[in-house]
């Protein structure tokens, strides 16, 4: 199969849809691709329990406001879903679903993107891929025997009732899952810092609004603020702060090795583990960019705003606060989606780039 928009979009979770929203108000033919078989991006992975960090208002992509939630706290996942494949539907999207990326090169003045079924011809590309596809673990030495998770395998704790299970990682999914596992599992939660929660009254909404002042002061020439950094890393969702607020979450010391039974500390401390859940974040899933060389030795691409500097007609949007603040959140891709569109349409009305 052979293809040809003006736009190809990489992608179909909520900053490809939200991209997709502004490029059909800006009357730009365009297509999306997405690998899965299915609408919702990565809220389809989440474990059982996984909520939003803020009420439905405050979760919306651009257009059209999430509906609200009708069970009691935050939305789950699964009203995500829902809404995303509503999304996608009410505003006609065209999204090519079980499409998977796997290359985007120059030919000549345009882009060939290479999937599994064939190649797409584009004039402009939005990556939107995420970071979920792509997790991090970290090295360490030694030989342990038991089970090994990342967050994107967990589900939620009935697996684990009455085994011992450490989990790593002081940001928001480690205290989520560890709160999740507290009073099923012997736990031990185990961060290279001390836990900083964020005030208890804060939200999703007051996130975003905190990502976006400090990218206005860093255009503006103002001292960083630190945005959220500055707050915390955890957001304290109720059942962290139940857990936490009961005791059950007693955060040690990074460990030093391992041996085959569990973790082993500097002074010679060990834990036995049936398993290590690994919850230290993800990378950029940025494979399929290869071909155009345009990352630095960090293992970034560098952007202004969404925009590639080397390439002026690639967009990488929602991929954390370097392609935008607050850009990889429901409310704050709406803002660099429209950014990005707006750049597109004028490279592609100009002939630039």
């Amino acid at each position: 199969m052979t293809g040809a928009a003006r736009v190809v979009v990489i992608g179909g979770g909520q900053a490809g849809l939200a991209a997709g929203y502004r490029l059909r108000r800006a009357g730009l033919d365009f297509v999306i691709l997405d690998a899965q078989a299915q609408p919702g991006g990565a809220w389809i992975h989440g474990w059982d329990s996984l909520r939003l960090f803020s009420p439905a208002q405050h979760s919306s992509l651009p257009g059209w406001p999430m509906p609200p939630y009708p069970g009691p706290g935050y939305p789950t996942a699964e009203h995500v879903v829902e809404y995303l494949a509503a999304y996608e539907k009410r505003y006609e999207l065209p999204v090519r679903r079980g499409e998977t990326v796997t290359a985007v090169s120059r030919d000549g003045d345009r882009f060939q993107v290479s999937t599994d079924t064939g190649n797409w011809f584009a004039e402009a590309v939005i990556s939107a891929t995420g970071t979920w596809w792509r997790r991090f673990l970290p090295l360490m030495p030694g030989g342990f025997t038991g089970r090994q998770l990342h967050t994107v395998d967990y589900r939620g704790p009935g697996e684990f009732a009455g085994q011992d299970v450490v989990v790593v990682g002081g940001g928001n999914s480690g205290a989520q899952i560890a709160a999740d596992l507290a009073g099923t599992a012997n736990l031990t939660w185990v961060t290279r810092r001390p836990p900083r929660y964020l005030p208890d009254h804060i939200d999703g909404k007051a996130l975003f609004d905190v990502a976006t002042r400090r990218r206005q002061a860093l255009q503006t020439g103002k001292p960083d603020t630190a945005g959220v950094a500055g707050l915390g890393d955890i957001v304290a969702v109720p059942p962290v702060r139940e857990a936490r607020d009961a005791g059950l979450l007693r955060p040690r010391e990074m460990f030093a090795r391992f041996d085959s039974d569990g973790p082993v500390w500097t002074d010679g401390t060990r834990r036995h583990a049936d398993a290590i859940i690994w919850c230290t974040g993800f990378r950029p899933a940025l494979s399929h960019l290869a071909p155009l060389r345009l990352r630095t030795t960090r293992g970034r691409i560098p952007t202004e705003g969404t925009r590639a500097v080397a390439e002026p007609r690639l967009h990488l949007l929602g991929y954390g606060d370097w392609t935008g603040p607050a850009s990889a959140t429901l409310i704050g891709v709406g803002m660099t989606a429209r950014a990005a569109v707006t750049d597109i349409q004028t490279t592609l009305d100009t002939g630039g780039g």
